[in-house]
């Protein structure tokens, strides 16, 4: 398995990941696992995401808590002043439509406070889940001595996974990971996104490299070198 992390990417919710790689960026990255992979056994396969889930559940916390606030702000105005009117039922309904209203603008358009209502655990939870997908759906485990790595960047979260194959695994501790990771939540925090996974990508073919993950003299590329990129 690999480590996580966390990076922040520029820009709002939700990330674009057409905007924030480039053409130039993605040949880099293309390249760099190309040279990575010239030097060791190891399949490198990175994947960026905008969001590893849809998380409606925080349009749902969000309204719910809205409608509980307006509510009772409502009543303590309306107490407060000794108010009398006739229209008793628009007190009790308006302010709470008006709170679900604005918290789930608020939590659909800005992605900290989005974030903050699903919590950090679930946060975990579903990118982790994601990467695991990824690594199935990229197919990292179709090598022959199973030496596939994937490099899994999900942006709305802030998260990094790193994930490597069971002949990956034999070779390097799961801590070892964790500075790969490091580096590109480094990176991304900078807004240099490209660069981080270049660095990263030519950092784990050196850790293989140091682990012994050796090059065999019939090795073939067997999965492709670009960098995936999806909403989900």
């Amino acid at each position: 398995m690999g480590g996580t992390g966390v990076q922040t990417p520029k820009g709002g919710f939700p990330v674009k990941v057409e905007k924030i790689f480039t053409q130039a960026d993605r040949d880099a990255i293309a390249a760099a696992v190309r040279a990575a992979e010239e030097r060791t056994g190891g399949e490198i396969v990175p994947v960026v995401v905008e969001a590893s889930d849809e998380y409606e559940v925080a349009t749902w916390r969000a309204a719910t808590l809205g409608a509980l606030i307006a509510s009772l702000v409502a009543a303590v105005v309306y107490g407060a002043a000794d108010l009398w009117s006739p229209f008793i039922v628009a007190w009790i309904a308006l302010p709470a439509t008006l709170g679900v209203t604005a918290a789930a603008l608020l939590v659909n358009l800005w992605p900290a406070a989005r974030r903050a209502v699903v919590g950090r655990e679930i946060l975990e939870r579903r990118t982790i889940r994601r990467a695991h997908q990824a690594f199935l759906e990229e197919e990292v485990f179709q090598t022959r001595d199973r030496t596939g790595i994937l490099l899994f960047v999900s942006l709305f979260e802030h998260r990094v996974v790193v994930l490597g194959d069971s002949g990956i695994n034999a070779r390097v501790a799961q801590e070892e990971w964790q500075g790969i990771v490091d580096g590109m939540v480094a990176g991304i925090r900078q807004g240099t996104p490209g660069q981080a996974l270049v660095e990263a990508i030519r950092r784990c073919g050196e850790l293989l490299e140091r682990r012994g993950v050796a090059l065999r003299s019939d090795d073939t590329d067997e999965l492709a070198n670009e960098v995936r990129l999806a909403e989900r």
